[in-house]
């Protein structure tokens, strides 16, 4: 099952047919899991001034502790956990200096900011090689314009902000405790589906966007559509985030390199940076008349 977020579905990174074989990669091919496959090679040659050492005892020179992914380069949950701390933490510092030095009514750089990271999120995307320094230039240029945008807000809604970062932390919480729960898995039509209603909403919502700038469109940021359009975008983004931590999951299981947790911290900051904006965006539709 491939996931949601383009990040987690290319090729040569998470997905299966990447060609890396992942745990038991240094198993000969037909030997049984749990059987020494170096029975019978230059490998089971006893040492000199030694016996001949037990399959058992190769298999745990080669499979054994030593072999767990801190000494083999796999990724683990605490690489990702580290790395996706790492880019917040980046984003958080950015989104503050937007807000303190940016003129709150200004919004050049902060579009300008959100237009690079554009560019930004698909050279990374494209990239066979995850890039540590992109994902954190990521994060920065999206919280310049997050924080840009939030200030603007803030100013017309005071609190919003507090309440758009605990709306986001309290929807990540929450899958994430039902994905850990085994309460709530996403099956390959239900991928499938959520892809095709996430390509649609993104496509509308640009083209109103542009037909905003151009003196029309659509108000999507007040009123019943802005409510429904929020909640719909924010149920996207849970949905998102099921699904990469599915892929995650399955990551870590098929043993891929420790520097990949680096493309599954840039999944999740898309993930969060969308829930967020949808969140900003439901508040201040349900608080138009303040």
């Amino acid at each position: 099952m491939r996931s949601s977020n383009p990040v987690f579905s290319r090729e040569g990174s998470f997905t299966r047919d990447s060609g890396y074989a992942g745990f038991g990669a240094n198993q000969q091919a037909g030997a049984p899991y749990g059987q020494n496959p170096y029975a019978g090679t230059q490998y089971a040659q006893p040492a000199p001034g030694q016996g001949p050492m037990t399959d058992e005892q190769l298999y745990q020179m080669y499979n054994g502790p030593a072999a767990g992914p801190g000494a083999t380069g796999r990724m683990t949950i605490d690489d990702v956990v580290a790395r996706t701390t790492m880019s917040l933490l980046v984003l958080v510092a950015s989104g503050a200096a937007a807000w303190l030095l940016l003129p709150y009514k200004n919004f050049g750089f902060a579009v300008g900011a959100s237009l690079v990271a554009f560019i930004v999120g698909l050279v990374l995307q494209f990239k066979s090689k995850i890039s540590p320094t992109l994902v954190l230039v990521y994060a920065a240029l999206e919280g310049v314009f997050l924080g840009a945008l939030t200030h603007f807000l803030n100013t017309l809604y005071p609190g919003i902000a507090v309440q758009a970062v605990l709306g986001t932390a309290l929807v990540f919480g929450s899958m994430l405790a039902a994905f850990k729960s085994g309460r709530f898995r996403v099956s390959a039509k239900a991928a499938r589906i959520g892809v095709a209603i996430g390509l649609a909403f993104s496509v509308l919502l640009l083209i109103n966007c542009f037909a905003w700038a151009f003196g029309g469109g659509l108000n999507t940021w007040g009123g019943p559509l802005g409510v429904g359009i929020g909640l719909v975008g924010i149920g996207l983004g849970a949905f998102f985030l099921a699904m990469d931590f599915t892929e995650i999951e399955h990551a870590i299981a098929r043993g891929v390199p420790q520097e990949e947790s680096w493309r599954a911290a840039f999944g999740l900051t898309v993930s969060l940076v969308w829930i967020y904006f949808e969140m900003l965006r439901l508040i201040a539709s349900l608080r138009g008349d303040d």
